[in-house]
């Protein structure tokens, strides 16, 4: 909503500076990572045009290749001194007609390719082969973790791979376009303003930060629990963290925390983090109308997907108003009864809702499925019924 980069992270994911595992350093660098992509795109939007029209250049010259000229001048550097046949001018002559007329049918084909034609032909592009750089392969995310890539400290020496691969125009478009946009940008006015969008509006949201909490026992998994909270506490308050794109101050970088604090208590930080932290709000559990609200109004809601599912197998699927409230119901009703998990019950309830209808589907194309309030009723009425059965069913 406010175009600032934004990176989600799980504190249970850190450990203290010794032991194996991520440092808290990282979840700056991905943030700056996230930010490059932003304005990566930004850039890449603003060239597009530009590169479209290289790209159809390139395709065009792909289906039809630019004769190679001939030089009127003679193989012999003393022939011009002793004369040159007419056959030799004849010849360039007709070649430079020939030129002509390719130039002209060339034309032809970029209005073609413009007017979207030929998108199903099949042409043979070069495109830039990308590898992984050898020190990837052999330590995994040690090299992110170093802020070292070697692969962009040699690219500039090494020469990039090309290979040729036959796609359709419609593909080539779209990998030309890019390859052309990458080279009309400049990569490192892009890393500048990436480091200074992450520095005055970057957002790190820290969740589970209640599984670092709670005193330290000695031993075991808890051993570093105190430590990734000290670890965490300079980059909260202000910071330098060294990135390969150059160092990033976190003194104006907005971190929000949240944690499931039934177990342990938001005292059970140490009291510096818990000052790094001011403004504190407790969440409402979700009721009814939030569950039912969740299965409809969100891009990817859970309505959707099985609607997306079942049109793979050519079968529509279509809940009642009815339906999709009784459903958000029983979660609720659910939720109440046993352990609330929120808004995750809903997958548990859609599976046994559909449980039938999913292993049935390949034989039931072309069909449509009404799912109501007596077929949802009719699918849970025992589990409802047996609460033993809904702890461990749903």
């Amino acid at each position: 909503m406010v175009k600032a980069p934004f990176i989600k992270v799980e504190a249970s994911k850190f450990t203290e500076v010794g032991y194996v595992g991520r440092d808290v350093d990282s979840m700056v660098r991905d943030l700056v990572e996230t930010s490059i992509r932003m304005i990566k795109q930004e850039k890449l939007k603003e060239v597009e045009d530009k590169a479209r029209k290289i790209a159809e250049e390139r395709i065009a010259e792909c289906i039809l290749p630019a004769p190679r000229k001939k030089s009127r001048a003679a193989k012999n550097p003393f022939e011009f001194l002793l004369g040159q046949s007419a056959d030799d001018y004849e010849a360039a002559d007709e070649q430079e007609i020939s030129g002509k007329e390719t130039e002209e049918k060339r034309e032809i084909i970029k209005q073609k390719i413009s007017r979207l034609e030929l998108e199903n032909e099949i042409i043979e592009i070069e495109v830039e082969e990308k590898n992984a750089s050898f020190m990837e392969i052999i330590s995994g995310a040690g090299v992110e973790e170093m802020g070292v890539n070697l692969q962009d400290m040699f690219g500039s020496i090494l020469p990039k791979n090309k290979k040729k691969r036959k796609v359709t125009v419609e593909e080539a478009r779209k990998i030309l376009t890019y390859e052309e946009a990458q080279n009309l940008i400049d990569i490192d006015e892009v890393y500048r303003e990436a480091i200074k969008s992450v520095e005055e509006d970057g957002i790190i949201f820290l969740d589970e930060i209640d599984k670092i909490a709670g005193k330290e026992s000695g031993y075991g998994p808890d051993v570093s629990r105190g430590g990734v909270q000290r670890d965490i506490l300079p980059v909260v308050e202000g910071a330098t963290v060294v990135t390969k794109y150059g160092p990033v101050k976190t003194d104006h970088i907005l971190f929000i925390a949240a944690g499931a604090f039934h177990v342990s208590k938001p005292s059970d930080l140490i009291p510096e983090l818990q000052g790094r932290f001011p403004i504190r709000v407790e969440l409402e559990g979700l009721n009814k109308e939030d569950l039912q609200r969740i299965l409809t109004e969100p891009r990817n809601s859970l309505i959707k997907q099985y609607h997306a599912l079942m049109s793979t197998e050519d079968v529509e699927i279509v809940f009642n108003e009815e339906a999709i409230e009784y459903i958000a119901r029983i979660a609720f009703e659910v939720n109440s009864r046993t352990e609330n998990i929120g808004a995750r019950r809903l997958h548990t309830v859609m599976e046994k809702v559909l449980e039938e209808i999913l292993f049935d589907a390949p034989d039931m194309k072309g069909q449509k499925m009404t799912i109501d309030v007596a077929y949802v009723e009719q699918r849970l009425k025992k589990i409802v019924d047996d609460e033993d059965l809904s702890r461990y069913i749903l």
